[in-house]
């Protein structure tokens, strides 16, 4: 099995030749979430990813195997569900409410002006359609959010609460959290 413990976010620094030559990963969303996975390439090699924890996978990053040799990501179309508000003029209304709501419950959300995706869940196209939404199951690439830790879809981090880190963010506060402790988000223990 050839180990993998690099990543170049984006393909960075990577001249397009050597790209077009390099091997490549389709995965989808689940196995790009995770920082520690087994994999085949296109060549056929069996592959040993071990990023750091945390780390996500976009389609475009390119991976360096223990041999020196490049693997492309490729965000591999899977089941996604694509919602879209009716024309008129709150349109763009409908849609950041529905936003809203899916990020109040944690949905990893894909944005466009136009579109929001999100990963099938028939209770949640059930709500967004009695918000006035039209909602569609289709298959393509995911590519959420990497929300606001993450830094706004690049390879972020989960954010684990159980390790002392430090974030920079445009306005003072405490936000250390060098003691591990819970976010109960409102909900009682």
């Amino acid at each position: 099995m050839l180990m993998i413990e690099k990543l170049l976010p984006g393909g960075q620094g990577v001249a397009a030749p050597l790209r077009a030559r390099a091997a490549r990963l389709a995965l989808d969303w689940d196995r790009r979430s995770k920082s520690r996975f087994a994999a085949t390439d296109s060549q056929g090699r069996a592959l040993g990813v071990v990023l750091p924890r945390g780390t996500q996978l976009r389609g475009g990053d390119v991976l360096v195997a223990a041999d020196g040799s490049l693997v492309v990501v490729d965000a591999a179309p899977q089941p996604v569900l694509q919602v879209r508000a009716p024309a008129g003029p709150d349109a763009g209304f409908l849609l950041m409410r529905a936003a809203y709501h899916l990020g109040n419950r944690h949905v990893p959300l894909q944005l466009t002006p136009e579109v929001l995706t999100l990963e099938p869940d028939p209770v949640l196209a059930d709500m967004l359609a009695r918000m006035g939404l039209r909602v569609t199951a289709t298959e393509a690439p995911f590519e959420p959010e990497g929300g606001a830790y993450g830094g706004g879809g690049a390879h972020g981090h989960g954010h684990d609460h159980g390790h002392a880190h430090s974030h920079s963010h445009d306005h003072p506060h405490d936000h250390a959290h060098d003691h591990p402790h819970d976010h109960a988000h409102g909900h009682p223990h």
